[in-house]
C-alpha cells in the first residue's frame, strides 16, 4: 500500500468524473464476464440519488491522487443497505485497497445508522467471493441457485456494530 499520507478516502458523487473509470472497467469487467447484456443489466440498476446522502454514498479510495479503488451503497430499509460497484482498479489489485473500501463503506454505513449490509456477486467472480468471506460476510442460504440447482448469484449478508442515527 501506499504511505499513509498518500492514502485518502473520500465520498463523491455517482456523477463525478472520478468515478467515470470505474464505471467504465466495471462495465468492461462484467461484459467480459457475463456478457453484454448482462453487464448493462447490472450496470443499468440504481438511480445516482439512491446512492447519495441521507440513504447511501459513493467512496472512493485514492493514493497519491490517483482512484485505486470504489465501491457504493444505497438504502434497503431502516437498518439494511446495499453495497454496490465494488472495485479495485485492475492494475491495482491484491494491494489490500478492496480491504481498505470495504473497511470504509463498513464504517460509513454504520455512521448512517444502518446494522445490516447485503451484497450480490456472480458466480464468475471468484475472487470477490474469497473476500467477502475473508470479511466474514455470510452466503444467504438458498438465495441465487435456480430450480435445477445452477448457481446463478451469490448474496452475502453481514450485521454492522455502528452507532448513529440514520442520515448522521
Amino acid at each position: 500500500m501506499g504511505s499513509v499520507s498518500q492514502v485518502r478516502v473520500r465520498r463523491v458523487g455517482l456523477a463525478d468524473a472520478v468515478v467515470r473509470p470505474m464505471v467504465e472497467e466495471l462495465l468492461a469487467e462484467y461484459t467480459r464476464r457475463y456478457g453484454a447484456a448482462a453487464a448493462w443489466r447490472e450496470m443499468a440498476g440504481g438511480e445516482a440519488g439512491e446512492f447519495a446522502a441521507p440513504g447511501g454514498a459513493v467512496l472512493v479510495v485514492e493514493v497519491a491522487g490517483a482512484v485505486v479503488a470504489g465501491g457504493a451503497f444505497r438504502r434497503v430499509d431502516g437498518v439494511t443497505c446495499e453495497f454496490k460497484r465494488i472495485w479495485t482498479a485492475a492494475g491495482q489489485r491484491r494491494r489490500g485497497w478492496g480491504r481498505r473500501l470495504m473497511a470504509e463503506l463498513e464504517a460509513q454505513a454504520g455512521a448512517y445508522g444502518y446494522r445490516r449490509v447485503v451484497l450480490t456477486t456472480g458466480p464468475s467472480q471468484p475472487e470477490a467471493v474469497a473476500m467477502y468471506e475473508a470479511l466474514g460476510y455470510e452466503l444467504e442460504a438458498g438465495v441465487g441457485v435456480d430450480a435445477s440447482g445452477v448457481r446463478r448469484y451469490y448474496r452475502f449478508v453481514k450485521s454492522l456494530p455502528g452507532v448513529g442515527s440514520l442520515g448522521s
